[in-house]
């Protein structure tokens, strides 16, 4: 019932929606222009794969829901089966808003702003982006977002 996510499930940027320029194999580089049209390209797809491999689990966990009902004669069974689907429906709900932040990238891209700071300004690096498509920060503006969010918390 409960899926387990890896970093594999955000897929590489090859596929279907891919640039078909013969950028099968392509990566984006720091030896060239920061979020040129072939960057900006490669993220996309990146993305657009994304959210389309989440809405295809999400499909599928809709499928599974209207098949498989709780019924087990036993209150364990039943209880652990109740606790799955809770897990399951948390996690899909996680995914929705990771849905409209991909959507959110996707504007950012076509307003010429993806890959840059919303703090600084500054490019946010390519090693960044790929391990995190939807960032909207440079790693130091995000740990100061984030120290500062905690010391509000302390507070």
């Amino acid at each position: 019932m409960a899926t387990a996510y890896t970093r594999s499930d955000q897929p590489a940027g090859s596929g279907s929606d891919a640039p078909s320029d013969g950028d099968e194999g392509y990566r984006p580089s720091a030896d060239e222009p920061f979020m040129n049209t072939r960057q900006q390209a490669y993220f996309r797809t990146k993305l657009l794969q994304w959210k389309e491999a989440i809405l295809r689990e999400a499909q599928g966990t809709l499928s599974l829901l209207q098949e498989d009902s709780l019924r087990e004669a036993d209150l364990t069974d039943r209880a652990s089966s109740e606790t799955d689907w809770s897990i399951e429906l948390r996690t899909r709900d996680r995914q929705r808003k990771l849905i409209s932040k991909i959507d959110a990238a996707l504007r950012r891209i076509d307003d010429g702003e993806y890959g840059y700071c919303e703090v600084s300004g500054e490019p946010i690096s390519l090693g960044r982006l790929e391990a995190r498509p939807i960032a909207t920060m440079t790693v130091e503006a995000q740990e100061r977002h984030e120290r500062n969010e905690k010391v509000s918390r302390e507070e």
